[in-house]
């Protein structure tokens, strides 16, 4: 007897292999992570660094939320003065065999930078800026993932650690990271991209205006 085409089609679905979860604290291959992320589009935040899977907790408007859109809105006006920059908020950066973190933001340099655009869409190489925001996830943002930009050539690695009001703009320096010191203003420069400055007390207290009146400063004198 002849299957109906409703049968064959049963047939071929559960025929198909299933896709495991992605899982914290599975140690995968990055073409295992990608293939089990790919399967769970409600799934919106999950990094993979040094071969272990990492995956967001909920995220708090104060902790994370707000911090995070004060950085892109900040980084967001220096692209919208910068030409050939390119800002990414939450995207996956391939980084290596066994790193493919998803920074809260990155600026890249679009031609002749070091990063490229994948033919799937990714963020591939070492974008020359990423931000990250710590709150509940410190101990990984200045210690395993710290090791791993430093190891891919991020040039520089802002890390704001909300609970301590603290923020650290590190620099690539003969193969080690340094931290920037602010001026006597107050004021963290970019060696990087020219012009990008950031009023750090500002930037703590919320004080967005500050931020943004003295990153037009920095414009202005490029």
């Amino acid at each position: 007897m002849t299957k109906s085409l409703s049968a064959i089609a049963t047939s071929n679905i559960a025929s198909q292999p299933t896709v495991p979860p992605l899982e914290n604290g599975d140690r995968l291959t990055l073409n295992e992570f990608e293939r089990r992320y790919t399967a769970m589009p409600h799934l919106k935040k999950a990094e993979l660094i040094e071969g272990l899977v990492y995956m967001a907790s909920p995220l708090r408007i104060r902790q994370h939320g707000n911090p995070h859109s004060s950085i892109v809105g900040w980084l967001m006006v220096y692209q919208a003065y910068t030409p050939g920059v390119q800002l990414g908020d939450n995207c996956t950066v391939r980084l290596d065999a066994d790193n493919e973190p998803q920074p809260d933001a990155l600026l890249r340099i679009e031609t002749d930078g070091q990063s490229t655009i994948s033919e799937d869409g990714y963020v591939q190489g070492a974008p020359e800026l990423i931000a990250e925001i710590a709150a509940s996830t410190v101990s990984i943002d200045l210690h395993d993932k710290l090791k791993v930009y430093r190891r891919n050539q991020v040039q520089e690695y802002i890390v704001w650690r909300v609970e301590d009001q603290e923020l650290d703009w590190f620099r690539l320096v003969g193969g080690k990271y340094t931290k920037l010191i602010a001026s006597e203003q107050g004021v963290i420069n970019s060696e990087v991209f020219p012009g990008l400055c950031l009023d750090e007390q500002a930037l703590l207290t919320g004080d967005l205006a500050k931020v943004l009146a003295v990153l037009q400063q920095g414009l202005d004198a490029r």
